[in-house]
Protein backbone atom coordinates (compact mmCIF):
# COMPACT_ATOMS: atom_id res chain seq x y z
CA UNK A 1 0.00 0.00 0.00
CA UNK A 2 1.29 3.47 -0.85
CA UNK A 3 0.90 6.46 1.44
CA UNK A 4 -2.14 7.82 3.23
CA UNK A 5 -5.09 9.78 1.85
CA UNK A 6 -7.85 11.64 3.64
CA UNK A 7 -11.38 10.55 2.83
CA UNK A 8 -14.19 12.99 2.22
CA UNK A 9 -15.17 12.57 5.86
CA UNK A 10 -11.72 13.79 6.93
CA UNK A 11 -10.60 10.43 8.34
CA UNK A 12 -7.28 8.97 7.25
CA UNK A 13 -7.44 6.04 4.86
CA UNK A 14 -4.85 3.91 3.14
CA UNK A 15 -4.34 4.89 -0.49
CA UNK A 16 -5.24 2.04 -2.82
CA UNK A 17 -2.87 0.54 -5.34
CA UNK A 18 -4.12 0.27 -8.93
CA UNK A 19 -4.82 -3.44 -8.47
CA UNK A 20 -6.69 -2.79 -5.22
CA UNK A 21 -8.67 0.00 -6.84
CA UNK A 22 -9.80 -2.14 -9.77
CA UNK A 23 -10.79 -4.90 -7.36
CA UNK A 24 -12.79 -2.49 -5.20
CA UNK A 25 -14.46 -0.94 -8.23
CA UNK A 26 -15.38 -4.24 -9.89
CA UNK A 27 -18.79 -4.55 -8.16
CA UNK A 28 -19.54 -1.00 -9.30
CA UNK A 29 -18.52 -1.94 -12.83
CA UNK A 30 -20.74 -5.04 -12.68
CA UNK A 31 -23.73 -3.02 -11.48
CA UNK A 32 -23.20 -0.43 -14.20
CA UNK A 33 -22.90 -3.12 -16.87
CA UNK A 34 -26.33 -4.37 -15.79
CA UNK A 35 -27.62 -0.80 -15.91
CA UNK A 36 -26.09 -0.28 -19.34
CA UNK A 37 -27.57 -3.47 -20.77
CA UNK A 38 -31.01 -2.51 -19.44
CA UNK A 39 -30.84 0.78 -21.34
CA UNK A 40 -28.81 -0.03 -24.47
CA UNK A 41 -30.84 -0.54 -27.62
CA UNK A 42 -29.85 -3.11 -30.21
CA UNK A 43 -29.63 -1.47 -33.62
CA UNK A 44 -28.56 -2.61 -37.06
CA UNK A 45 -26.07 -0.49 -39.01
CA UNK A 46 -27.57 -1.48 -42.36
CA UNK A 47 -30.91 0.05 -41.38
CA UNK A 48 -29.35 3.53 -41.22
CA UNK A 49 -27.87 3.49 -44.73
CA UNK A 50 -29.87 4.57 -47.85
CA UNK A 51 -28.73 1.65 -49.98
CA UNK A 52 -30.99 2.64 -52.89
CA UNK A 53 -28.66 5.56 -53.64
CA UNK A 54 -25.70 3.27 -54.26
CA UNK A 55 -23.93 3.31 -57.63
CA UNK A 56 -20.91 1.47 -59.00
CA UNK A 57 -17.74 3.55 -58.63
CA UNK A 58 -16.15 1.85 -61.63
CA UNK A 59 -18.87 2.96 -64.01
CA UNK A 60 -19.44 6.29 -62.26
CA UNK A 61 -16.26 7.59 -60.59
CA UNK A 62 -16.61 9.89 -57.60
CA UNK A 63 -16.78 13.63 -58.23
CA UNK A 64 -17.01 16.33 -55.53
CA UNK A 65 -20.35 17.67 -56.74
CA UNK A 66 -22.00 14.29 -56.03
CA UNK A 67 -21.93 14.96 -52.28
CA UNK A 68 -24.90 16.65 -50.67
CA UNK A 69 -22.69 17.56 -47.69
CA UNK A 70 -21.00 20.94 -47.42
CA UNK A 71 -17.21 21.09 -47.25
CA UNK A 72 -17.24 21.54 -43.48
CA UNK A 73 -19.79 18.77 -42.98
CA UNK A 74 -17.56 16.46 -45.02
CA UNK A 75 -14.55 17.37 -42.88
CA UNK A 76 -16.41 16.82 -39.60
CA UNK A 77 -17.90 13.52 -40.79
CA UNK A 78 -14.49 12.33 -41.99
CA UNK A 79 -12.73 13.30 -38.74
CA UNK A 80 -15.40 11.56 -36.67
CA UNK A 81 -15.15 8.41 -38.77
CA UNK A 82 -11.35 8.25 -38.81
CA UNK A 83 -11.40 8.66 -35.03
CA UNK A 84 -13.78 5.71 -34.75
CA UNK A 85 -11.55 3.67 -37.07
CA UNK A 86 -8.86 3.33 -34.42
CA UNK A 87 -11.02 0.98 -32.35
CA UNK A 88 -8.37 -1.79 -32.26
CA UNK A 89 -6.01 0.60 -30.48
CA UNK A 90 -8.71 1.76 -28.08
CA UNK A 91 -9.59 -1.86 -27.28
CA UNK A 92 -5.95 -2.54 -26.46
CA UNK A 93 -5.80 0.53 -24.24
CA UNK A 94 -8.81 -0.31 -22.08
CA UNK A 95 -8.01 -4.04 -21.99
CA UNK A 96 -4.53 -3.16 -20.74
CA UNK A 97 -5.91 -0.74 -18.15
CA UNK A 98 -8.74 -2.93 -16.83
CA UNK A 99 -7.81 -6.49 -17.74
CA UNK A 100 -9.94 -9.11 -19.48
CA UNK A 101 -11.33 -10.97 -16.49
CA UNK A 102 -14.53 -10.58 -14.49
CA UNK A 103 -16.78 -7.57 -14.89
CA UNK A 104 -13.96 -5.50 -16.38
CA UNK A 105 -13.43 -8.01 -19.17
CA UNK A 106 -17.17 -8.16 -19.80
CA UNK A 107 -17.28 -4.40 -20.21
CA UNK A 108 -14.24 -4.33 -22.51
CA UNK A 109 -15.96 -6.79 -24.82
CA UNK A 110 -19.38 -5.12 -24.69
CA UNK A 111 -17.96 -1.64 -25.26
CA UNK A 112 -15.77 -2.79 -28.16
CA UNK A 113 -18.62 -4.60 -29.88
CA UNK A 114 -20.94 -1.61 -29.61
CA UNK A 115 -18.27 0.83 -30.81
CA UNK A 116 -17.57 -1.38 -33.82
CA UNK A 117 -20.98 -0.56 -35.30
CA UNK A 118 -20.13 3.11 -35.54
CA UNK A 119 -17.44 3.03 -38.21
CA UNK A 120 -19.35 0.35 -40.15
CA UNK A 121 -22.49 2.47 -40.46
CA UNK A 122 -20.68 5.78 -41.01
CA UNK A 123 -18.47 4.44 -43.79
CA UNK A 124 -21.36 2.68 -45.52
CA UNK A 125 -23.37 5.90 -45.41
CA UNK A 126 -20.56 7.98 -46.90
CA UNK A 127 -19.80 5.49 -49.66
CA UNK A 128 -23.42 4.90 -50.67
CA UNK A 129 -24.25 8.61 -50.71
CA UNK A 130 -20.85 9.57 -52.18
CA UNK A 131 -20.48 11.96 -49.29
CA UNK A 132 -16.67 12.17 -49.42
CA UNK A 133 -13.84 11.11 -51.70
CA UNK A 134 -13.68 7.32 -51.14
CA UNK A 135 -10.00 7.08 -52.11
CA UNK A 136 -8.96 9.85 -49.72
CA UNK A 137 -11.12 8.29 -47.00
CA UNK A 138 -9.47 4.88 -47.39
CA UNK A 139 -6.01 6.38 -47.42
CA UNK A 140 -6.91 8.28 -44.27
CA UNK A 141 -8.10 5.08 -42.63
CA UNK A 142 -4.90 3.26 -43.53
CA UNK A 143 -2.78 6.08 -42.18
CA UNK A 144 -4.77 6.43 -38.99
CA UNK A 145 -4.80 2.73 -38.17
CA UNK A 146 -1.10 2.29 -38.93
CA UNK A 147 -0.33 5.14 -36.56
CA UNK A 148 -2.66 3.67 -33.97
CA UNK A 149 -3.34 5.34 -30.65
CA UNK A 150 -1.19 5.27 -27.55
CA UNK A 151 -2.35 7.07 -24.41
CA UNK A 152 1.03 6.69 -22.78
CA UNK A 153 1.32 5.30 -19.28
CA UNK A 154 -2.01 6.41 -17.85
CA UNK A 155 -3.08 4.83 -14.57
CA UNK A 156 -6.51 3.13 -14.41
CA UNK A 157 -7.84 6.23 -12.63
CA UNK A 158 -6.53 8.50 -15.38
CA UNK A 159 -8.01 6.22 -18.03
CA UNK A 160 -11.46 6.31 -16.40
CA UNK A 161 -11.33 10.10 -16.06
CA UNK A 162 -10.13 10.53 -19.65
CA UNK A 163 -12.70 8.26 -21.28
CA UNK A 164 -15.51 10.00 -19.39
CA UNK A 165 -14.52 13.28 -21.04
CA UNK A 166 -13.70 11.66 -24.37
CA UNK A 167 -16.99 9.75 -24.68
CA UNK A 168 -18.97 12.89 -23.93
CA UNK A 169 -16.90 14.94 -26.39
CA UNK A 170 -17.45 12.26 -29.05
CA UNK A 171 -21.17 12.18 -28.37
CA UNK A 172 -21.44 15.93 -28.84
CA UNK A 173 -19.22 15.92 -31.92
CA UNK A 174 -21.38 13.27 -33.61
CA UNK A 175 -24.63 14.95 -32.60
CA UNK A 176 -23.54 18.40 -33.78
CA UNK A 177 -22.09 17.03 -37.02
CA UNK A 178 -25.39 15.33 -37.78
CA UNK A 179 -27.30 18.56 -37.24
CA UNK A 180 -24.82 20.54 -39.30
CA UNK A 181 -25.20 18.24 -42.32
CA UNK A 182 -28.85 19.30 -42.67
CA UNK A 183 -29.36 15.86 -44.21
CA UNK A 184 -32.03 13.79 -42.41
CA UNK A 185 -30.47 10.35 -42.91
CA UNK A 186 -27.04 11.50 -41.75
CA UNK A 187 -28.56 13.25 -38.76
CA UNK A 188 -30.53 10.16 -37.76
CA UNK A 189 -27.44 7.95 -38.06
CA UNK A 190 -25.16 10.24 -36.05
CA UNK A 191 -27.85 10.75 -33.40
CA UNK A 192 -28.05 6.97 -33.02
CA UNK A 193 -24.27 6.75 -32.59
CA UNK A 194 -24.31 9.68 -30.15
CA UNK A 195 -26.82 7.78 -28.00
CA UNK A 196 -24.33 4.90 -27.70
CA UNK A 197 -21.55 7.28 -26.75
CA UNK A 198 -23.73 8.83 -24.06
CA UNK A 199 -24.36 5.49 -22.38
CA UNK A 200 -20.64 4.72 -22.52
CA UNK A 201 -19.89 8.07 -20.92
CA UNK A 202 -22.33 7.40 -18.09
CA UNK A 203 -20.67 4.05 -17.34
CA UNK A 204 -17.27 5.68 -16.93
CA UNK A 205 -18.65 8.74 -15.15
CA UNK A 206 -20.27 6.53 -12.53
CA UNK A 207 -17.00 4.70 -11.96
CA UNK A 208 -15.26 8.01 -11.26
CA UNK A 209 -17.94 8.82 -8.68
CA UNK A 210 -17.20 5.51 -6.95
CA UNK A 211 -13.46 6.13 -7.18
CA UNK A 212 -13.92 9.53 -5.53
CA UNK A 213 -15.49 7.74 -2.59
CA UNK A 214 -12.77 5.08 -2.40
CA UNK A 215 -9.69 7.24 -2.89
CA UNK A 216 -10.67 10.90 -3.34
CA UNK A 217 -7.16 12.34 -3.30
CA UNK A 218 -5.72 10.16 -6.06
CA UNK A 219 -8.90 10.47 -8.07
CA UNK A 220 -8.79 14.28 -7.92
CA UNK A 221 -5.19 14.16 -9.14
CA UNK A 222 -6.23 11.91 -12.04
CA UNK A 223 -9.10 14.22 -12.96
CA UNK A 224 -6.72 17.21 -12.87
CA UNK A 225 -4.29 15.42 -15.18
CA UNK A 226 -6.94 14.57 -17.76
CA UNK A 227 -8.82 17.87 -17.71
CA UNK A 228 -5.65 19.91 -18.15
CA UNK A 229 -4.08 17.66 -20.80
CA UNK A 230 -7.14 16.49 -22.72
CA UNK A 231 -6.74 15.64 -26.40
CA UNK A 232 -9.16 13.78 -28.63
CA UNK A 233 -7.74 10.48 -29.94
CA UNK A 234 -8.13 11.72 -33.52
CA UNK A 235 -5.32 14.27 -33.27
CA UNK A 236 -3.11 12.06 -35.47
CA UNK A 237 -5.40 12.53 -38.49
CA UNK A 238 -3.67 14.18 -41.44
CA UNK A 239 -4.05 17.98 -41.29
CA UNK A 240 -6.00 17.60 -38.04
CA UNK A 241 -5.28 21.13 -36.80
CA UNK A 242 -6.56 22.75 -39.98
CA UNK A 243 -9.62 20.52 -40.00
CA UNK A 244 -10.27 21.19 -36.31
CA UNK A 245 -10.20 24.94 -37.03
CA UNK A 246 -12.86 24.54 -39.71
CA UNK A 247 -14.96 22.42 -37.36
CA UNK A 248 -14.52 24.99 -34.58
CA UNK A 249 -15.44 27.92 -36.83
CA UNK A 250 -18.65 26.10 -37.77
CA UNK A 251 -19.53 25.73 -34.10
CA UNK A 252 -19.59 21.93 -34.32
CA UNK A 253 -16.89 21.48 -31.69
CA UNK A 254 -14.86 24.33 -30.29
CA UNK A 255 -13.56 25.69 -27.00
CA UNK A 256 -16.99 26.96 -25.96
CA UNK A 257 -18.55 23.56 -26.57
CA UNK A 258 -15.69 21.85 -24.73
CA UNK A 259 -16.06 24.14 -21.72
CA UNK A 260 -19.85 24.39 -21.51
CA UNK A 261 -20.94 20.93 -22.67
CA UNK A 262 -18.08 18.63 -21.68
CA UNK A 263 -15.76 19.69 -18.87
CA UNK A 264 -18.05 21.86 -16.73
CA UNK A 265 -21.05 19.48 -16.62
CA UNK A 266 -18.87 16.44 -15.89
CA UNK A 267 -17.18 18.23 -12.99
CA UNK A 268 -20.58 19.30 -11.67
CA UNK A 269 -21.82 15.72 -11.81
CA UNK A 270 -18.77 14.60 -9.83
CA UNK A 271 -19.36 17.46 -7.33
CA UNK A 272 -15.70 18.13 -7.89
CA UNK A 273 -15.58 21.55 -6.26
CA UNK A 274 -17.69 20.45 -3.30
CA UNK A 275 -15.47 17.57 -2.17
CA UNK A 276 -14.33 17.86 1.43
CA UNK A 277 -11.40 16.46 3.40
CA UNK A 278 -8.85 16.47 0.59
CA UNK A 279 -5.15 16.56 1.37
CA UNK A 280 -2.94 19.48 0.36
CA UNK A 281 -1.84 17.94 -2.95
CA UNK A 282 -5.42 17.24 -4.03
CA UNK A 283 -6.51 20.74 -2.97
CA UNK A 284 -3.74 22.17 -5.13
CA UNK A 285 -4.84 19.98 -8.03
CA UNK A 286 -8.41 21.20 -7.63
CA UNK A 287 -7.21 24.80 -7.64
CA UNK A 288 -5.35 24.07 -10.88
CA UNK A 289 -8.56 22.75 -12.44
CA UNK A 290 -10.45 25.87 -11.34
CA UNK A 291 -7.80 28.11 -12.88
CA UNK A 292 -7.82 26.04 -16.06
CA UNK A 293 -11.59 26.33 -16.37
CA UNK A 294 -11.39 30.08 -15.97
CA UNK A 295 -8.73 30.29 -18.64
CA UNK A 296 -10.64 27.95 -20.96
CA UNK A 297 -13.74 30.09 -20.58
CA UNK A 298 -11.76 33.23 -21.46
CA UNK A 299 -10.21 31.53 -24.50
CA UNK A 300 -13.62 30.31 -25.60
CA UNK A 301 -15.02 33.84 -25.37
CA UNK A 302 -12.09 35.17 -27.40
CA UNK A 303 -12.61 32.45 -30.01
CA UNK A 304 -16.33 33.28 -30.19
CA UNK A 305 -15.60 36.98 -30.63
CA UNK A 306 -13.12 36.33 -33.43
CA UNK A 307 -15.59 34.04 -35.19
CA UNK A 308 -18.35 36.64 -34.90
CA UNK A 309 -16.02 39.31 -36.31
CA UNK A 310 -15.14 37.11 -39.27
CA UNK A 311 -18.81 36.42 -39.91
CA UNK A 312 -19.59 40.13 -39.78
CA UNK A 313 -16.82 40.94 -42.26
CA UNK A 314 -18.02 38.19 -44.59
CA UNK A 315 -21.58 39.54 -44.41
CA UNK A 316 -20.37 43.06 -45.18
CA UNK A 317 -18.37 41.81 -48.14
CA UNK A 318 -21.36 39.89 -49.48
CA UNK A 319 -23.60 42.93 -49.03
CA UNK A 320 -21.10 45.15 -50.83
CA UNK A 321 -20.86 42.66 -53.71
CA UNK A 322 -24.63 42.50 -53.99
CA UNK A 323 -24.86 46.30 -54.02
CA UNK A 324 -22.16 46.54 -56.70
CA UNK A 325 -23.95 44.05 -58.91
CA UNK A 326 -27.22 45.92 -58.45
CA UNK A 327 -25.52 49.18 -59.42
CA UNK A 328 -24.10 47.63 -62.58
CA UNK A 329 -27.53 46.35 -63.54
Amino acid sequence: MAGLALGCNGESMTSLTDVDLLRELEPVAAANIDRHLSLATEWMPHEYVPWGLGRDFESLPWEPEQSVLSDVAQIAFEVNLLTEDNLPSYHREIATAYGRDGAWGTWVGQWTAEEGRHSIAMRDYLLVTRGVDPVALERGRMRQMKLGYDSGSKSPLQVIAYVTLQELATRISHRNTGRFTEEPVAEKLLARIAADENLHMIFYRNLVIAALELDPNRTVLAIRDEVLNFDMPGTGILDFKAKARRIADAGIYNLRVHHDEVVAPVLRNWKFFALEGLNAEAEQARAEVAAFLEGLDALATHQDERRAARAARAAQTAEASTAALAAQA
